[in-house]
C-alpha cells in the first residue's frame, strides 16, 4: 500500500476517490509543528537554531500518520505547492525520521496544482525530493517573524503601545496611517469646467471647452467664478459653431490577464464585496473539491492543455470570430520562478455549470468568466473626436461605439470599466457643419484628497511595493482588523484607529527600517533569492537580524516620556485641529497619554489638573477605567479570547473554554488558541497504586487534575508533584483527615 499525505481532510477525500485501491490518503490538517511560543526558541548564538514543538492538538495527527506508515510500502508527501507546503512536508519528514518510523521505506515529494485525476497521476509519476531551498526560505521568514515579534512586542506591552508588531502587518498599518495623514493635510483647490449643450438636426450632445482666446484650457485652468463669467460674456449663447476638425480611428481593448491571488482578491472585493479572507477561504474550498487550480500564485500563464481546452470552448460557443489566431500570452511579473506556477483557473471549461451554491458559486463564476475571456479576441470600438469652433473658443467631444464585443461578450474587468464601456454616440458630422450652441453649462469642482484604502486597493499597493506574497495578503488584512489597528466603514474603507496611530508613530520613530517599504520589499526579494538558491539561509538571516537587533537594543533604553513626546509630535495635527491643544480647565497644553485601556488625551499639568478627554466614543476615560469591572484577557481575533480565570489561563470562543496552562499573554497566538479549541482532550484513566490497609479502599493516582497530579482514596484528595510509591501514598492519604460534610435534604 502507498500512503499519500496532503494538508486538508476534504482534499484527502477527493484524491482518494481518484486513486482507488492500493492507496491510503490522509491529511496533516495544515502545519503540525512550529517554534515553541516562548522567548529563546531561536538560538541566535548558534546559527539561529530553532526549537520546535508539535502544535497543540496535532499529536493525534502525528500518531495517525505513524500508524499508517507502519502499513505502507512508500510515503508520498503532497502538501501544497508553495513554501508553506514544502515546509509542512519537511516538518513531517523530520518528525518521522526523529522518531525512527520510516526505516528503509522510500519517501517522495509530489506537487500538483489542480485536484484532477490526470494531474494527480501525472505528479505521482514524477516524484522529487524535498526542495531545501524552499524550506530555507520558509525558515528565514519564520525565524525573522518570530524574532521581530518576540523582541518588539514586549516593548509595546510594557508601555501600552500596542498588541504586537509584525514584519509585514506593521507596514500595512503605516500605509493606512500615512494615507490618513495625506487626507487630513489635504487642502482642496477650486476649479471649473465649461460645457456646451450642442444641437444639430435635433440631435443633442455635449462638448467641453478646450481652448479660449488662443489659450489651451486644461483641468485646472479656470480657477474661479470670475473667469467663468468672463468666458460666458464672450460666448454669448445661443450661438452657432462650425465643425473644424474630425478624427476617426478604431480602438481595441485587450482582455485582462487570468487571476493571480492578488487580482482575484481585488476583483472579488469590487464585484462580490468579499473580504480577502472570505475570498481565500472560498477559493480554498473550490481548489480542494477539484474545481480550480491552486489559489496562491503570482503567475498569469496558463498551461498549454488549458489554453487548448479554452479555445475549443470559445470556438464552439461563440464562433471563430471571437477566437484570436494565436493564444493570448500574459507575462508573469513574479520574481520567484519556483512559485510561479499557473494562474488561478477552472480545471475544466466545457461545462460552466457545476453543482455549487453561495459564495463558491459566485467566486467560481468570476474565475470561469475571467479565464475564458482572457483567450478571446479584443473588443473593438469606433472612436470619433470632433472640434467645434465658436467665436474665441473651441469645444471638443468624443464619441465611441462598440462595433465588436470580443472578450466583453463574457467579462468586463470591474464595475468602473463597465460604466465607461457604454457607447457615447455622436450624430454623423462633417467638416464645416454648423452646430447650434443652445447654452453653456459651467460647473464648479474641487480637487479630491487621495482615496482611503479598501482591502482591494491595499492588497494592490502591497503587491506594487513588493511587500508580502500571495499566501500572506488575506492574513495581513484580517490581522490588522482583528488587532484593532484599523477599522472599516460601510464602504469597506480602512480608517486607522488610535491604536494604529500610536503603533505607527512609535515604530516610525524607533524602528524606521521595520516600517520602511523598501526595507520590507528587500526582505521579500531576499526570501525569493533563498528559495531560488541564489542566497544562503544563514547570511540572509544575519543581514536582516543584525540591524533590526540594533534598533531593538536602542529602543530598550528610551524613556517613556520621550516616547510619548514623539507620539504627540507625530499625531499633533491629527489630534488637535488648528493647533487647539489648550486645556479648558487650566490653560496648560494637552497631549496624548497611554494606559492599559488605551490612549486618551490628558492635561500636561497633571496631577494638579485632572482634565481628560476620550479619543473615541467607546474608549474609557481614566475615571471610567478605575470603576469599570475588568477581566484580564487578550483578544486574539475571530472572536477568540485568551483569559486568566479563577482556575488559570484558558482560551474561549464564547461556546467552548479550553485550559491553556502552558501559555501567557506573551506567547499565546490565534493559531495556538484555535488548535487548543479544535483539539480533543483525551481522558486519562487513573492508576491504582494499591489498597489503603486502614480503610481497605483503593488509592488512585491521577496525572491530569485541574491543579496537577493528585492522589484520591475514599473521598480524600492529596496533591502531589509526581507519582509516589504505595507506602508514601498511604502515608499521604492517612495523614490528611477526611473532610466531613453535612448534607441537608431540600424540602419539596
Amino acid at each position: 500500500m502507498n500512503l499519500l499525505i496532503v494538508e486538508s481532510p476534504s482534499k484527502a477525500k477527493t484524491i482518494e476517490k481518484y486513486l482507488g485501491n492500493g492507496w491510503r490518503v490522509i491529511a496533516s490538517v495544515g502545519h503540525v509543528r512550529d517554534l515553541v511560543p516562548e522567548s529563546g526558541s531561536v538560538d541566535i548564538e548558534h546559527d539561529f537554531k530553532p526549537k520546535w514543538q508539535i502544535m497543540p492538538g496535532k499529536e493525534k495527527q502525528i500518531k495517525l500518520i505513524i500508524d499508517e506508515i507502519k502499513k505502507a510500502d512508500a510515503i508520498y508527501l503532497a502538501s501544497d505547492p508553495d513554501r508553506e507546503g514544502e515546509a509542512i512536508a519537511w516538518h513531517i519528514n523530520d518528525i518521522l525520521n526523529t522518531r525512527d518510523v520510516i526505516k528503509s521505506k522510500p519517501v517522495y515529494r509530489v506537487t500538483f496544482h489542480e485536484i484532477t485525476k490526470n494531474a494527480i497521476l501525472a505528479a505521482l509519476k514524477e516524484p522529487r525530493e524535498i526542495d531545501n531551498n524552499l524550506v530555507d526560505a520558509y525558515l528565514v521568514r519564520r525565524i525573522l517573524d518570530y524574532l521581530i515579534g518576540f523582541s518588539i512586542s514586549p516593548l509595546l506591552w510594557r508601555r501600552n503601545l500596542g498588541k504586537s508588531a509584525g514584519r509585514v502587518q506593521s507596514v500595512a498599518v503605516k500605509l493606512v496611517v500615512d494615507r490618513e495623514k495625506e487626507i487630513e493635510a489635504f487642502k482642496p483647490i477650486e476649479y471649473w469646467s465649461v460645457d456646451a449643450n450642442c444641437n444639430v438636426d435635433k440631435n443633442t450632445f455635449i462638448a467641453g471647452l478646450v481652448k479660449f482666446n488662443g489659450k489651451k484650457i486644461e483641468k485646472m485652468t479656470i480657477e474661479n467664478q470670475k473667469m467663468v463669467d468672463d468666458i460666458i460674456s464672450v460666448i454669448n449663447t445661443p450661438t452657432t459653431g462650425i465643425v473644424s476638425n474630425i478624427e476617426k480611428k478604431k480602438v481595441q481593448r485587450h482582455a485582462a490577464a487570468p487571476f493571480t491571488t492578488s487580482t482575484l482578491q481585488q476583483e472579488a472585493a469590487r464585484k462580490l464585496h468579499f473580504s480577502s479572507k472570505r475570498t481565500m477561504a472560498t477559493a480554498q474550498k473550490l481548489y480542494e473539491q477539484g474545481f480550480i487550480t491552486y489559489m496562491r500564485t503570482d503567475a498569469t500563464n496558463l498551461s498549454v492543455e488549458a489554453v487548448g481546452e479554452i479555445r475549443e470552448y470559445i470556438s464552439k460557443e461563440y464562433g471563430d470570430k471571437f477566437l484570436p489566431p494565436t493564444p493570448n500570452i500574459y507575462v508573469t511579473k513574479s520574481k520567484n520562478a519556483q512559485e510561479a506556477h499557473e494562474a488561478i483557473r477552472p480545471t475544466h471549461f466545457l461545462n460552466q455549470k457545476v453543482n455549487l451554491s453561495g459564495d463558491e458559486a459566485k467566486l467560481y463564476e468570476l474565475i470561469w468568466k475571467r479565464t475564458v475571456a482572457c483567450q478571446m479576441s479584443n473588443a473593438e470600438f469606433d472612436s470619433v473626436s470632433v472640434d467645434i469652433d465658436v467665436k474665441n473658443a473651441v469645444f471638443h467631444c468624443v464619441g465611441t461605439t462598440r462595433i465588436f464585443d470580443g472578450f466583453m461578450k463574457v467579462y468586463i474587468e470591474d464595475n468602473d470599466d463597465e460604466k465607461e464601456s457604454g457607447d457615447v454616440k455622436l450624430p454623423v458630422l462633417n467638416i464645416n457643419d454648423k452646430i447650434e450652441i443652445t447654452s453653456l453649462k459651467p460647473e464648479q469642482h474641487f480637487t479630491q484628497p487621495p482615496a482611503r484604502f479598501t482591502e482591494a486597493s491595499l492588497v494592490k499597493k502591497l503587491e506594487e511595493l513588493g511587500i508580502g506574497r500571495p499566501s500572506t495578503y488575506a492574513t495581513i488584512m484580517s490581522t490588522i482588523v482583528d488587532r484593532k489597528y484599523v477599522e472599516q466603514d460601510k464602504q469597506h474603507r480602512f480608517h486607522p484607529t488610535v491604536a494604529g496611530w500610536v503603533l505607527v508613530s512609535y515604530l516610525a520613530n524607533y524602528f524606521k527600517d521595520l516600517v520602511d517599504v523598501n526595507f520590507t520589499a528587500k526582505t521579500e526579494d531576499t526570501l525569493d533569492d533563498v528559495s531560488n538558491g541564489k542566497k544562503d539561509k544563514l547570511s540572509s538571516l544575519q543581514s536582516f537580524w543584525n540591524p533590526t537587533n540594533n534598533m531593538i537594543n536602542s529602543a530598550k533604553d528610551v524613556k517613556t516620556v520621550d516616547i510619548i513626546n514623539n507620539i504627540n509630535d507625530f499625531m499633533h495635527n491629527h489630534l488637535f485641529k488648528d493647533n487647539n491643544n489648550v486645556c479648558p480647565k487650566c490653560g496648560a497644553k494637552l497631549g496624548i497619554k497611554l494606559s492599559k485601556y488605551g490612549a486618551f488625551i490628558g492635561c500636561n499639568n497633571y496631577p494638579k489638573c485632572n482634565y481628560t478627554m476620550k479619543l473615541t466614543d467607546n474608549a474609557p476615560t481614566p475615571e471610567e477605567q478605575t470603576t469599570e469591572k475588568t477581566q484580564s484577557e487578550k483578544e486574539l481575533g475571530e472572536n477568540i479570547f485568551f483569559r486568566i480565570g479563577k482556575y488559570g489561563p484558558y482560551v474561549t470562543n464564547g461556546e467552548k473554554n479550553v485550559s491553556a496552562k502552558k501559555y501567557n499573554f506573551e506567547n499565546i497566538s490565534l493559531d495556538i488558541a484555535k488548535e487548543l479549541l479544535n483539539g480533543e482532550k483525551k481522558k486519562v484513566e487513573p492508576i491504582i497504586l494499591g489498597k489503603n490497609p486502614e480503610t481497605d479502599k483503593p488509592i488512585y493516582y491521577y496525572s491530569d487534575g485541574r491543579y496537577g497530579p493528585y492522589l484520591s482514596s475514599n473521598r480524600v484528595n492529596v496533591s502531589v508533584k509526581e507519582k509516589p510509591g504505595l507506602e508514601e501514598a498511604i502515608d499521604l492519604i492517612n495523614s490528611k483527615k477526611t473532610v466531613k460534610r453535612s448534607f441537608v435534604k431540600k424540602a419539596k
